[in-house]
């Protein structure tokens, strides 16, 4: 992942989540992920922590991250933060209970990657959680259209479908479980209103979560 833009940006980032939009936006991702993740023992890690957020709300101990900037932020958030990579994870085999990519698969280099070195660092029948803005989605049809104009961050975002996430899911060594949707209403608005997430996949979602587990253990 190239994280100069996201090093630059850092705080213009993160202080999005402290907007009205911000704050709506992420308690319903929160609430999309949570049920996912913790069904899974710990310890949880983050790959692609960012600025902390997501691991804070969820109780996520570990992150990693390429960007110094964001990981001060995360360490100051309470989270055990380590710059790395997605495609190279500093830990050994068989670490981690859960795993979370929220908002990050999008930007890596090499997905695949990602996939199996989460894979690899997490326990016999551990979960990984994927949080996506898929392509299919209004959101990401907005989101190109913003990397058109510019943007300096969504201009390197790459959104995948639905059906190309569950075959690198699938070809990483992972099993699908089932999937939660949250974020029915248009993007570039500057108030949301609360949402519950719901089961399933539903193509409408600005936010669609994927729970896997590791499978062949």
């Amino acid at each position: 992942m190239q994280h100069d833009a996201f090093d630059t940006h850092a705080d213009k980032y993160d202080a999005w989540y402290d907007t009205d939009a911000g704050k709506s936006i992420f308690a319903m991702e929160v609430d999309c992920l949570k049920p996912l993740l913790h069904r899974h023992k710990r310890p949880y890690l983050e790959i692609g922590v960012g600025s902390g957020r997501f691991a804070r709300a969820l109780g996520i101990e570990y992150g990693i991250d390429p960007s110094p900037v964001l990981l001060s932020m995360a360490e100051s958030r309470g989270i055990l933060s380590l710059k790395a990579a997605g495609e190279k994870l500093p830990f050994a085999n068989g670490v981690f209970g859960g795993a979370l990519i929220a908002l990050t698969l999008c930007f890596v280099d090499d997905p695949a990657t990602v996939l199996q070195e989460a894979w690899r660092v997490l326990q016999p029948g551990g979960g990984l959680v994927l949080g996506l803005i898929l392509k299919e989605s209004p959101w990401a049809e907005f989101y190109a259209t913003r990397a058109k104009e510019g943007h300096p961050i969504y201009s390197r975002a790459h959104f995948f479908s639905k059906g190309e996430v569950e075959n690198l899911l699938r070809s990483s060594g992972f099993k699908l479980l089932d999937y939660r949707s949250v974020l029915f209403q248009p993007p570039g608005q500057s108030i949301y209103r609360p949402e519950c997430s719901v089961s399933g996949y539903r193509e409408s979602a600005g936010f669609v979560t994927i729970g896997s587990r590791k499978r062949g253990t």
